[in-house]
């Protein structure tokens, strides 16, 4: 069975979930190391995809199909 990746708002989501659930310190220690290694990817993946977006837009197609850097005005 295929894994469908998750969605950037779900995974911002489930993090923020992930540190209300830490911070308010009423969990057990093995599940807290637990919460806080899956927080911790989902915020490498987070990290990425937030990356990969600024990537995206920062890009210009060029009339041969290449691609540039956007370098808008800096006041």
């Amino acid at each position: 069975m295929e894994k469908k990746e998750k969605k950037f708002e779900e995974k911002i989501t489930e993090l923020e979930t992930l540190v209300k659930s830490l911070e308010n310190g009423d969990i057990e220690l093995d599940k807290a190391i637990d919460s806080f290694t899956k927080a911790t990817k989902l915020a490498s993946l987070c990290d990425k995809d937030l990356k990969n977006a600024e990537k995206a837009l920062t890009s210009i197609v060029n009339e041969d199909g290449s691609l540039s850097e956007f370098k808008g005005e800096v006041e």
